[in-house]
């Protein structure tokens, strides 16, 4: 069989393969917690398993029941399971497997144009969606696909940028009710972001919402001249979703060029941004930036933590997020209103944040052409690897990195298709580099404990209702902590740096933990 046209098909007859309905994943985890519906477990970003069977006092029994090699680099997938069957990406590629056994069922593969480049960013997929019949799947010459559940075969695709000057997908897209939602990577080539919708039955576009204003559109003042033209706003990582607000909350990235902002003068709207779009329309509900002028490349392209709980003894509908900048936020949801904010990392380029939560500059912070040392570096406090939100012990946890660094200033000429950054950063020396799984106050952001990492880590964390926290570290360590106290209980050495995030699905009524770890999907099981 000819590929993408075809898949690869290795089974000989489709397998009891139920439609995933939008109502389906909105139920998930009170109606079927053993499947892993979506990005991050649920729509409200939580990366939270109801699943208690393995618990603190038998997670040290963990094995490895099987594991999946994949045919490329370092992979950052987080699966989809669904009836049986789980799914998972590589860049341009996708493949089903059985989840009993690992045995691969189909695979998909679409060929990277040979003039493709990724700029300012690696060659991963994080991962795919799910919905009605159809496994959806975004690629990095930025198309979005549809494939066939049972056969792999593709239904549908859909252009969604030209791929030359620098636009890219590396998400995983975010499917509900009958549309599929999807970003774009490709701020450091001086694009124009924006997040799109498309009809999940048949790949026609539904909306798209730019994430910088055009002229005469509200926010397009805080661009000097046009710079908004090549401003960045990209949109690399997944959403969340209210079903009963109906609103779709998603994080914008850095503005460009990324460490020069003098052609750029304004707060840059609406990079450093979470905004807020009703889910049928795209229409902007609300925005909350983060970081005005973002001259340090701290994008909030993080997962939007949905919490609802008391502030002030009345209950709220919350927003939460530990963010690049080194700043844990509680907005409200409903309206973007700022409610508390504080430093969950070392942070030297503010002195705080004012009512309204936009930061207090500490002067001489911008970077300079003879380099400017601040804290955090230009991957942040933490990035785009998913937090975890339980609501069995109120807390976020967080992989956090302590890094500084110094930031040079250059000029920048926009080119097409190239690198558009005006300037770098050094990072301080490697041994003064470390990091923590913190364990931060939902409403608050303060600290309840932490777990020192030897490294600063790149790999997202999951929590369970049998009371666990699991994460990885870059030098190969997955890992069980108690969810209360941050004890560690059981490690696994998997012989390559976790990048990816872990989920939790039940096989047979037992419960099982999956993350990749460089190129292998490991499953674990009592």
């Amino acid at each position: 069989m000819r590929l993408p046209q075809l898949a690869l098909c290795l089974a000989a007859a489709a397998w009891g393969q139920s439609p995933v309905a939008h109502e389906r994943i909105v139920n998930a985890q009170a109606k079927e917690p053993g499947n892993w519906l979506t990005y991050s477990g649920n729509f409200q970003g939580h990366r939270f398993s109801p699943l208690a069977e393995i618990t603190p006092g038998n997670v040290g029994n963990l094995k490895v029941r099987w594991a999946y090699q994949f045919p490329l680099s370092r992979t950052q997938v987080s699966p989809i399971v669904a009836d049986g069957i789980i799914y998972v990406t590589a860049p341009n590629r996708a493949a089903a497997l059985d989840v009993r056994t690992g045995k691969q069922l189909w695979q998909w593969e679409r060929p990277i144009p040979p003039d493709y480049q990724s700029i300012g960013f690696g060659r991963v997929n994080r991962g795919p969606a799910i919905l009605d019949d159809k496994l959806f799947v975004a690629t990095l010459d930025c198309y979005l696909v549809a494939l066939d559940l049972k056969s792999g075969q593709e239904r549908w695709s859909a252009r969604v940028e030209d791929y030359k000057p620098g636009y890219s997908m590396t998400l995983s897209p975010l499917a509900l009710k009958d549309k599929v939602i999807v970003g774009l990577s490709g701020g450091e080539a001086g694009i124009r972001g924006f997040i799109d919708a498309y009809y999940a039955s048949t790949g026609q576009r539904a909306w798209r919402f730019y994430t910088i204003p055009g002229t005469g559109e509200k926010g397009n003042e805080t661009w000097a001249g046009d710079s908004w033209k090549t401003g960045g706003a990209s949109t690399w990582v997944t959403g969340a979703y209210d079903p009963a607000l109906d609103l779709v909350y998603w994080g914008v990235g850095n503005p460009g060029p990324d460490w020069n902002g003098d052609a750029r003068a304004g707060d840059n709207l609406y990079t450093c941004s979470f905004v807020a779009l009703e889910a049928d329309t795209g229409k902007l509900r609300w925005h909350f930036q983060f970081t005005p002028h973002d001259t340090h490349d701290w994008d909030a392209t993080h997962v939007p933590l949905l919490v609802d709980a008391p502030v002030r003894g009345q209950m709220r509908k919350l927003v939460v997020t530990p963010n690049r900048n080194a700043f844990y936020y509680v907005l409200d949801r409903v309206t973007g209103e700022f409610i508390t904010g504080r430093p969950y990392a070392k942070q030297t380029w503010a002195k705080g944040l004012d009512d309204k939560g936009r930061p207090v500059l500490i002067p001489g912070m911008e970077p300079s052409e003879a380099g400017t040392l601040v804290w955090p570096s230009l991957n942040g406090a933490t990035v785009w690897f998913s937090p975890s939100y339980s609501p069995a012990t109120g807390l976020v946890y967080v992989s956090t990195r302590e890094v500084g660094s110094i930031y040079y200033k250059r000029e920048a000429e926009y080119k097409p298709g190239t690198f558009f950054a005006g300037g770098g950063e050094t990072r301080i020396p490697e041994k003064q580099q470390w990091g923590a799984l913190r364990a931060l106050e939902a409403t608050t952001g303060k600290m309840a404990w932490e777990f020192k990492l030897r490294s600063a880590p790149w790999a997202g964390v999951l929590s369970t209702a049998g009371g666990l926290v699991l994460s990885g570290t870059n030098e190969g360590n997955i890992f069980a902590l108690d969810a209360a106290s941050g004890k560690p209980l059981w490690d696994f050495q998997a012989g390559g740096p976790v990048f990816a995030n872990p989920i939790s699905f039940q096989i047979d009524g037992r419960q099982h933990i999956a993350v990749t770890a460089d190129r292998v999907l490991y499953v674990f099981g009592l």
